[in-house]
């Protein structure tokens, strides 16, 4: 259809339009405001009339260009799938190859959508790793009586002036674990074969720096606990500070708060206590875990088969329970019927299943704290040669790969400017597409005009005459026209007349109201 016509078509379609239209209703509300008396009294500078049209004009540019970009976005071509023979009219295997990169774009566009469900499925669970954390306790003296200058025995006071003293320090460390190790090992041995000792030097201090601006800090040793306490065994009127426990808690903090204060992020604890004996003591780790776990009631434990757990688990494990018991009510599913071992925990025959996360909540006890006994020696054969008292407690630790989640999940810049970039691409990709598909159809229209250029022409000036009775409404086949197009000469269900195209077509004309009378 060439632009004359379709302006043509436009028109008429609007002009339709028009007249399908209801009446207008008279519109309710204020009517225009009339000039007043007192409307001469306020007039527009000249650089206020200047700027108002300044800006009207400016206003109209933007809507023009926002009316040019939506019309561009929506004439944009999206489809990047070349169509079925085109590869015999172009020269090499370029199309072939074409295909091969759209089958590998394809397989990893829901590679990445998998791994991207994977992503936010690790995000709304928590995932932790068991990892050793190393505490070392040892302990210095001070002013004791073997350590004091030799008293004159002549002298009448016998004291040295300075009172006994101890000083007990507390330090852990997350151990790495052995696969981390061996990683970091073959970097070390990868980076330093074979280099040059200054370049190898500054290849270290430009690593790291930066693994100290990507890599995420170590746990500290008191983000594990939140309280720790030091009970002393020594009678309480015999201790000189008149007190047998010594306790920290950890302060409320912000989930995100960065830095930390100094009182909720250390490796080491000190202590410093006066006495000149040996005493026992026990330290008190209380954990500090997101999701809080709990110890168990013999009766819960039963069902959970296990001694701790959070509630998620507890409530997993008793959904579990009641589907394998089959304790569901048919006629309520909602409604347990409780066995011996619920009947046990609930004291009740039946019970709703969202009743059942208030009623474990007496089962679910406190953990008991991590006990490191620990002997405060002051005596010269241990202070001469001091010797730590290690210990290896397990702890909940957050999973390495959770930073590099994180990471994936931020919207970076580098990552936003790569997606503008391949959405930029993809859009040359469709217009080089949409381009072949033209130069295609020109390419078959000259072909079969080349063979049989009278024929051809008769056969498109039908088909012309046919669209354009279609578009202006007035499909009708007057007596005596014969149509040149073989395909419309063959009857039966497997010719023209019995497809869908032409049965949705009669349908649309035998439900529009057709003047057929010639005037």
């Amino acid at each position: 259809m060439n632009p004359a016509m379709a302006a043509q078509y436009r028109y008429q379609q609007a002009q339709a339009a028009q007249q399908r239209l209801p009446h207008s209703t008279p519109r309710r509300g204020a009517g225009p405001m009339l000039p007043g008396p007192h409307s001469h009294m306020y007039q527009a500078s000249p650089k206020q009339q200047q700027h108002l049209e300044h800006q009207k004009d400016v206003d109209l540019r933007e809507r023009i260009g926002q009316d040019n970009d939506a019309m561009r976005r929506a004439g944009k071509p999206t489809d990047r799938n070349i169509p079925d023979g085109i590869e015999d009219s172009i020269v090499g295997n370029g199309v072939q190859e074409y295909k091969r990169l759209r089958e590998v774009e394809r397989r990893l566009d829901a590679t990445m959508m998998r791994k991207r469900l994977e992503l936010q499925e690790h995000g709304v669970r928590s995932t932790h790793r068991t990892k050793k954390l190393r505490i070392w306790i040892s302990n210095t003296a001070e002013n004791q009586p073997w350590q004091g200058k030799e008293l004159d025995e002549n002298a009448f006071d016998f004291n040295s002036g300075a009172e006994a003293t101890y000083k007990v320090q507390i330090v852990g460390k997350l151990l790495d674990d052995e696969d981390d190790l061996k990683v970091q090992n073959t970097e070390k041995e990868t980076n330093g074969a074979g280099s040059d000792p200054e370049a190898s030097q500054e290849g270290k201090d430009n690593s790291s720096q930066k693994a100290t601006e990507t890599e995420p800090s170590q746990p500290r040793f008191s983000q594990f606990f939140k309280s720790i306490s030091i009970e002393l065994d020594r009678a309480k009127a015999l201790q000189q500070d008149a007190s047998n426990m010594i306790e920290w808690k950890k302060p409320t903090v912000a989930p995100n708060a960065q830095p930390l204060p100094t009182s909720a992020d250390f490796d080491s604890l000190q202590f410093e206590r006066k006495s000149d004996e040996n005493i026992n003591c026990t330290i008190n780790l209380y954990r500090d875990e997101r999701p809080e776990r709990f110890a168990l009631t013999k009766e819960l434990s039963e069902v959970v088969e296990g001694d701790d757990a959070t509630r998620e688990q507890v409530m997993t494990a008793m959904w579990m329970y009641i589907k394998a018991q089959g304790l569901q009510r048919d006629e309520e599913k909602r409604l347990i019927q409780c066995d011996d071992v619920l009947r046990a925990m609930f004291k009740a025959d039946t019970i709703y299943f969202p009743q059942i996360s208030e009623a474990i909540i007496h089962h679910l006890l406190p953990l008991p704290p991590v006990k490191l006994p620990y002997t405060i020696r002051v005596d010269p054969d241990y202070q001469n040669s001091p010797t730590p008292t290690i210990y290896d407690v397990l702890v909940l630790a957050d999973d390495p790969l959770e930073q590099k989640m994180l990471s994936i999940k931020r919207k970076d810049p580098e990552y936003v400017q790569t997606l503008s970039t391949i959405s930029r691409l993809d859009s040359e990709i469709a217009q080089i597409v949409q381009a072949l598909i033209h130069s295609k159809a020109r390419h078959s229209f000259f072909t079969s005009m080349s063979k049989d250029p009278a024929t051809f022409v008769k056969r498109w000036v039908s088909s012309q005459k046919r669209d354009m009775e279609n578009i202006l409404g007035d499909s009708r086949v007057p007596l005596g026209t014969e149509w040149v197009a073989d395909e419309f000469r063959r009857g039966g269900k497997d010719g023209v007349w019995g497809s869908e195209n032409v049965k949705e077509t009669v349908q649309l004309l035998v439900g529009q109201p057709v003047n057929w009378a010639r005037g």
